[in-house]
């Protein structure tokens, strides 16, 4: 089995006034293609900058990550950036959409940036908003939205490049428990359909449990437990 992600002694400091904080004390696990992988731990433990890390969004202070078998320490900025573009989807807690633009514009965002046309990229990003069950919500603005729905703008358009994988950080986070059941449901239907590999970042150990491999950050380092 190959693997999207490969994290080798990863530590991360920083400082807060003349005191370093260790957070991430040499993790060391991988991501394996085609499977969902939960990272929970305590608040403040480094699960997000571990996934930042992951996503090329952070550097490590030390050690070694390896996307799609390449070293991103030895990349240029430039093939930093066009990585990132092409193989690895983000979703977040606060959706981060542009509240001026339309779901099936917000959608087609990452091919717009890239300039595209918008003509050419209609197609594709209402393929995924019929999707994620927003075929009817196509042409409202963030703003008239429920936050359900808006997370699923978020994934959809985590989606539009097909890359290796989504990396998604507190993806119910903001949202009411029946809510966050929904989304956490097109998740895995998503991988089902797709075999799309997903990483979740969840306090939510009944959620991690249910995810093909689970890391459990404590005091720096990765336990494996699933």
């Amino acid at each position: 089995m190959n693997n999207v992600i490969v994290c080798e002694n990863i530590h991360k400091n920083f400082y807060d006034g003349s005191r370093m904080l260790h957070i991430l004390r040499g993790v060391n696990f991988e991501v394996p293609e085609g499977k969902i992988m939960a990272i929970s731990g305590p608040s403040g433990v480094g699960k997000s900058t571990l996934l930042h890390i992951m996503g090329t969004l952070d550097s490590p202070t030390e050690g070694k990550v390896f996307i799609n078998g390449k070293d991103i320490l030895k990349l240029s900025r430039n093939e930093i950036n066009q990585l990132r573009n092409k193989d690895i989807g983000f979703v977040f807690q606060f959706y981060h959409l542009l509240p001026e633009f339309t779901a099936l514009e917000n959608v087609m965002m990452p091919a717009l940036c890239k300039g595209k046309s918008k003509k050419d990229c209609i197609p594709r990003a209402e393929e995924l908003l019929c999707k994620v069950g927003l075929r009817e919500r196509m042409t409202h603005k963030p703003g008239e939205l429920s936050g359900g729905e808006q997370q699923r703008v978020a994934i959809a358009r985590a989606l539009y490049n097909s890359p290796r994988v989504v990396l998604t950080d507190e993806p119910t986070g903001n949202l009411d428990e029946e809510t966050s059941a929904g989304v956490i449901d097109l998740l895995w239907k998503l991988h089902e359909e797709d075999k799309i590999t997903i990483v979740i970042v969840t306090h939510d150990e009944n959620l991690a449990q249910k995810a093909h491999h689970w890391v459990y950050l404590h005091e720096g380092k990765a336990h494996i437990r699933k």
